[in-house]
This record gives structure tokens, sequence and C-alpha cells, in this order.
């Protein structure tokens, strides 16, 4: 059977491929003294709170399971818009919020709109691997510009200005990122969208872990620059809802039509049980628990870092949001006698049993000698999993 081409550009998911390895060395140390820890996944151990579990079994029993509009329930919509006016301060009106299933659909959605064939779309290198895959899906072209620690591992507006040829549609950004849990300074987010509008381009950015923002200095939406930014968030991150699959993406007003039309075609429209159980998420309890899980994944990030260093794992900028430490495994490395971060995942895997991702996947440039471990499990796995790996390298 013929594969297409497009199918054979996309690179497999390493993360999940370590991940199944993990889960299979899990079964055979499951009654041990020493159970696999993860912390290789990006995915809160928290889960909904009552509330929002409340109004799904709700819909469920009301029988309120049918399709939604493809941009989705008005009444989310209004409350997102409501949430970014009370979180931020900015006024993002519904009609330019189109409900997702998840922000994987709402990425795929503003790339089959705005992507041509043999479009160039500049990244930061490292970053989220499934982002650049989203863009060649659209027959368009990632192009992983390195970047440094000096620089908060993300683009500057002089990089992007450096990058730019005739091929170049526009930027995608993260902003905090995964792997890093860095964000863009914004004042410099100012800059990179000035430099793309001059040209005619388009900026995207994944603020999919926006809400999970520690410090006052970054954690702002782009939203707040222009209207013509385009975001995408979701439910997964600092709702909770990771397996629940909703997210949203917010557009200019004259992008709605079209992006409508790719949803009611390509979606439909994002799960109606979930959109119900989200209407919850922005009752004042819930706000006040997901703020309260905030704090407690800063707790995390305050605890783990300066451990990692102290291994020599070294985390060159410290994450300002998100639940990741993006590590240095150069000098580890060297001291086991290894070679990079993928051999180094798998020898933590078996000594100390403790799942990390290596950092193949995130890019070109010095990925390699990096590995992102996730703050998302607890304090006691977070404690046990230092105390496994200090015995490791002693």
């Amino acid at each position: 059977m013929r594969i297409s081409t497009r199918a054979q550009r996309i690179e497999p998911f390493y993360v999940m491929e370590v991940a199944k390895a993990a889960s299979a060395m899990a079964r055979e140390v499951a009654h041990t003294d020493r159970p696999m820890i993860f912390l290789n996944i990006g995915e809160p151990d928290f889960t909904a709170p009552p509330l929002v579990q409340e109004a799904a079994a709700r819909a469920i029993r009301n029988g309120t399971t049918q399709y939604t509009q493809a941009i989705g329930l008005e009444p989310l919509r209004e409350r997102i818009s409501d949430w970014y006016q009370q979180r931020f301060g900015v006024a993002v009106p519904a009609r330019r919020i189109i409900v997702t299933a998840g922000a994987s659909a709402a990425l795929q959605l503003a790339c089959l709109a705005l992507i041509e064939a043999g479009d160039e779309i500049l990244m930061p290198d490292p970053s989220y691997p499934c982002n650049r895959h989203f863009v060649s899906a659209a027959e368009g072209t990632a192009v992983l510009v390195p970047t440094s620690a000096e620089e908060r591992f993300q683009l500057s507006a002089d990089k992007v200005q450096a990058a730019w040829n005739d091929k170049t549609r526009g930027v995608l950004l993260a902003s905090p990122s995964n792997p890093t849990g860095t964000s863009i300074h914004p004042d410099e987010l100012r800059r990179i969208h000035e430099v793309v509008s001059a040209r005619g381009g388009i900026t995207l950015i994944d603020e999919i872990y926006l809400g999970l923002s520690f410090d006052d200095t970054f954690g702002h939406t782009a939203l707040a620059l222009v209207d013509n930014i385009i975001s995408i968030n979701s439910f997964s991150k600092y709702f909770n809802m990771t397996g629940w699959r909703l997210g949203w993406l917010v557009v200019p007003e004259t992008l709605v039509p079209v992006i409508e039309r790719l949803a009611q075609n390509l979606f439909i429209c994002a799960s109606t049980v979930s959109q119900h159980a989200a209407l919850a998420c922005f009752d004042a309890l819930s706000i006040a628990e997901y703020e309260r899980r905030r704090a407690e994944f800063k707790v995390r990030r305050d605890f783990f870092i300066p451990a990692l260093n102290a291994m020599g794992l070294n985390v060159p900028v410290m994450p300002d949001g998100a639940f990741y430490a993006w590590a240095d495994c150069s000098q580890v490395c060297s001291k086991l006698g290894i070679r990079d971060s993928w051999d180094f995942a798998f020898e933590v895997m078996k000594q100390a049993h403790v799942a990390v991702t290596p950092g193949r996947d995130f890019g070109n440039a010095d990925t390699h000698h990096f590995v992102r471990f996730s703050t998302a499990s607890s304090m006691q796995h977070l404690q046990d999993a230092v105390a496994r790996l200090r015995a490791m390298l002693a």
C-alpha cells in the first residue's frame, strides 16, 4: 500500500515511544520496593475538580449530548471571554473564540486555514515537536531557529528578521514553552509581531500553559497586544482536563467563518459533554481550586530545579511557568560514560526506575544534550525521584 509523502514526513513522537518503554518496564517492577516514577509526560496529576465532574455527569444524565455548533457552545465561549477579562484584563469578544477538540485541533485548523504548500513557519529550537508536525501536515515547512539560554530559549525579533525569506509565512511561538517552561517577554513579543506584521506574515502563539504562569513579568496573554495575533489555548493543563480533549482558538473576526467551515468538515464539533463540563471550570470554587494547584506546581518547581542543579543536571533558565525542567545532562552523561540524553533516559529508567524524556524530539541544535523532566507528578514522587537519582549519580 502506498503511503503518502505527507505521512512519511511526520516523524515518530519519541516522547510517546519512550513512554511505551517506560510503561513496559513499569509492569516488571510494579511489585518491587521501587516502582516506576513517571516524570516524562506533561500531564497534571490533578483531575478535573468536583464541579466540573458533576457538570459532565449532569449533561449525560440529562441527555445533553447532541452536536453543538462547530465553533462551540455560546455560553462556553462567553465564559472564556469573561476569563480573559477577569484574569488578564483583556477584552476578547466571544465571537472571536472557537472551541476545538483540544489545542491540537486548534493548531491543525489554524495551520490549514493559513499555510499554503511551500510556506515556511519560523519556530524556536527547542520547541514542542507536534507543533512543527501540524505545519508539515498543512504542506508547510517548520524552520527551527536555534535559541540560547540567554534568550530564554525563545525567538527574538532580530532572529526572526534574520531568518525571514521569500517563503516565510510567519512564526509559531509558545509561551510558556514546552519543553523549557520559559516565556517570551511581552516587549520582545511585541517586537517580533512588528517584524512579522511588517512583512505581511502571521503570528501564532501556543498559550496552553499561560494559566500556569508563576511570574508577573511573563504571565500576560499575547492577545493584549493586537487583535490579529492568533492564540491557541486548552483546558488540558491549567484546567486539568487532558483526556477530555477540549481547547480553543482566538482569531481575528474575519477568520472565524474560515475556521468554522474547516471545523464543520473535519471535526463537526468538540465533545459536547466536555463543553458542558467546562462551563463549571469558571465557577469561583473551581478557579480557587485551580489557583491552589498552580501554587502547588510552583512549590514543586522550587524544590526540584535546585535539586537537579546540585546533581549536575543543570537547568540553565528557571522556568517561569508550566511544569517542566529542561536540564543539560552533558556533565552527567560524561560521568556515566554514555553518549547523550537518549541513552541517559534509558539508563535512568533501568537503574533508578524513573521515566524522563530525552531531548531528541524537541529540535536540532543542542537538544541531544538536554533531558526534559515533568514536575506534574506529586511532591512525594519528585522527592523519591531525587533520592534515586542522587544514589545513581553518587
